[in-house]
């Protein structure tokens, strides 16, 4: 019998057919795609990020992807992959995009070219409801799971005492939750929470870190940021996609896009006070998107 967690992460890994996207249009020249007229996509397989199924990309990410895709002329293609080689997938040309709840980082924004961003986030601990962590503190001598790859490892491995256990995948960190292998997950805050939307019976909580602690800002700052990334060499595709994606925040249709999956807390329209990007990978005057609704 299949563990109930792949009811709603799996599926995506079989699919690596194109899928059709809408009428064609003139694709700009500058584009650099591993095929002509086709984005390729990292299919990493985690809702609500992006998965394809049915024909079509889905989840939060993907529906963004998707549209943008379609206004642009672009046929998607998924390329099914493990998280922990999808950045370097992108980089060696692999394929042509990246995305489903990737963070922005400076790190990150220096090999790749990152759109505006999709949606915004806070870190936070899924634990047993009966102990309701929420602080670093509450991390310090414990056994802790986290993702292979995920920019805040250096910031958690800093915690005293703390044992740190990694995963390619949030399906196998909750099964390793759930069976006491450990006793905390820091992940992925939208597939946690869909995860556990969809299994009450659990009795994991995901509470968001209320630390806000700038010696750990990845790993408690407010207000980070989800964006697609591209190699350097497809500047131009990125800053299509940003138009792509600005405009459906300008109209709120993040929201709506948000609400099928589950997004429906302000936290993740809510960008940060501070605008970290300007002088990292944006210029000066650039703003992070909000619903102008």
């Amino acid at each position: 019998m299949r563990h109930p967690l792949y009811q709603f992460l799996g599926g995506a890994v079989a699919l690596a057919t194109s899928l059709a996207s809408g009428p064609a249009a003139a694709i700009d020249p500058s584009y650099h795609l591993s095929e002509e007229n086709v984005l390729s996509v990292a299919i990493t397989g985690d809702m609500p990020g992006l998965v394809a199924r049915d024909g079509k990309l889905t989840g939060y990410d993907g529906d963004i992807l998707q549209i943008a895709a379609d206004r642009l002329g672009l046929t998607i293609k998924p390329v099914p992959m493990e998280w922990s080689g999808a950045i370097a997938a992108v980089q060696t040309g692999r394929v042509d995009i990246i995305g489903g709840n990737v963070a922005w980082t400076k790190q990150r924004a220096d090999t790749l070219a990152m759109t505006d961003p999709t949606g915004y986030f806070q870190n936070g601990i899924t634990s047993k409801k009966s102990s309701g962590w929420h602080t670093l503190k509450d991390l310090e001598n414990r056994k802790v799971g986290s993702m292979t790859g995920f920019s805040f490892l250096p910031e958690l491995r800093k915690l005293h005492g703390l044992e740190l256990s990694l995963y390619d995948s949030t399906d196998a960190a909750l099964r390793d939750l759930l069976a006491g292998r450990i006793e905390a997950l820091v992940g992925d805050p939208p597939v946690i929470d869909y995860a556990l939307s969809q299994n009450p019976d659990w009795g994991l909580v995901n509470l968001a870190f209320t630390d806000n602690d700038p010696d750990f800002p990845l790993l408690t700052g407010l207000g980070r940021q989800y964006v697609f990334g591209l190699s350097k060499e497809n500047s131009a595709l990125a800053a299509d996609l940003s138009t792509q994606i600005r405009a459906l925040w300008t109209s709120c249709e993040v929201k709506a896009i948000g609400k099928r999956y589950g997004n429906i807390g302000e936290a993740n329209y809510t960008p940060s006070a501070e605008n970290f990007r300007v002088g990292a990978d944006r210029a000066a005057g650039w703003t992070p998107p909000a619903c102008e609704k």
